[in-house]
């Protein structure tokens, strides 16, 4: 073999050499990212799924205005929305909620719709379950429900047997040791077809009545309150449904996930006019998503100040 034909078989042998070499050091690579792509896909499912669906949020405001009467100043009002038991809610999550419920020491409580996901079939069981836990709520002043576009029928023998009053399409007058009330208003889904505003509003039809009565509307789709706002005298809205968009991206905080329903009024706050409007998060998730990412299931409380 001559002096050329050594030459050239070590030359290829250092080639092959350095081609494994970088064969190996390309797999090492794809090895790696694959592996922190896994880690990194299992770290946000779980968080998605279970972390931030679960750790609930407890939102404070104070709710300012004159029109609210001296002997309701300081009351809080607890409100909570769109629980869709059965989804990322249990039993055990539920308990810990009612518990965050009770530890604020709530005057008034207040659920604006989605009880049970739709999807989710409750065994009996379940429901006197459920039953016992929301009969746990305490609030010195009531305990007041409206429906959700998802509620059925076991919707009201739970929460009439928790001792709710369901005031969809009517209302209440709330007094505190006076005579001076605040109106509380309550509106059906707007999804299903059932909301009558009129009827819901139907104090200020009264031959006597306050027109300067500090008045409180729940709803559960956040886009009824352009109807309530513009027809009749509303200080607070509270209402459920969006979600707060379920998914939303940070730092400019966008909602992904708009319901019909929430299309235009899905952020946790609005100023409309004179009139103020909160949407909670919701507890539960939606059955076909069932994550949630910089959205966390919220319970708000609400300081009500006559100064």
């Amino acid at each position: 073999m001559t002096r050329e034909e050594i030459n050239e078989s070590k030359q290829k042998e250092i080639f092959k050499e350095q081609n494994i070499e970088k064969t190996k050091k390309i797999i090492k690579i794809v090895v790696k990212v694959t592996l922190i792509v896994v880690v990194l896909a299992f770290l946000f499912l779980t968080y998605t799924s279970y972390i931030s669906t679960t750790k609930v949020h407890v939102r404070e405001y104070r709710i300012t205005s004159k029109k609210i009467p001296e002997s309701f100043n300081g009351i809080k009002i607890v409100h909570f929305s769109d629980l869709h038991y059965g989804t990322t809610i249990d039993y055990d999550n539920l308990k810990n909620i009612i518990d965050k419920i009770n530890d604020r020491k709530p005057d008034i409580v207040v659920f604006t719709g989605d009880l049970i996901d739709d999807k989710y079939s409750i065994s009996t069981k379940e429901q006197e379950k459920l039953t016992k836990l929301l009969n746990k709520i305490d609030a010195t002043l009531g305990k007041y429900a409206i429906s959700g576009d998802e509620d059925k029928d076991n919707y009201y023998t739970i929460l009439n047997q928790s001792n709710f009053s369901i005031i969809n399409n009517d209302y209440d007058l709330l007094y505190n040791n006076t005579d001076e009330p605040i109106l509380l208003v309550g509106l059906d889904s707007l999804i299903t077809d059932k909301q009558d505003v009129e009827k819901a509003y139907g104090y200020f039809k009264q031959e006597v009545y306050n027109s300067n009565i500090y008045t409180i509307s729940l709803v559960h789709e956040p886009d009824s309150a352009t109807d309530m706002i513009s027809s009749y005298n509303t200080d607070l809205i509270l209402a459920g449904h969006s979600h707060n968009g379920t998914i939303r991206v940070p730092i400019i905080n966008f909602p992904l996930i708009r319901h019909f329903g929430a299309k235009k009024y899905n952020q946790d706050y609005y100023k409309i006019k004179n009139t103020d409007l909160y949407i909670s998060s919701g507890l539960g998730t939606d059955n076909s998503i069932g994550i949630r990412l910089f959205c966390r299931p919220t319970i708000s409380l609400y300081r009500l100040s006559s100064k």
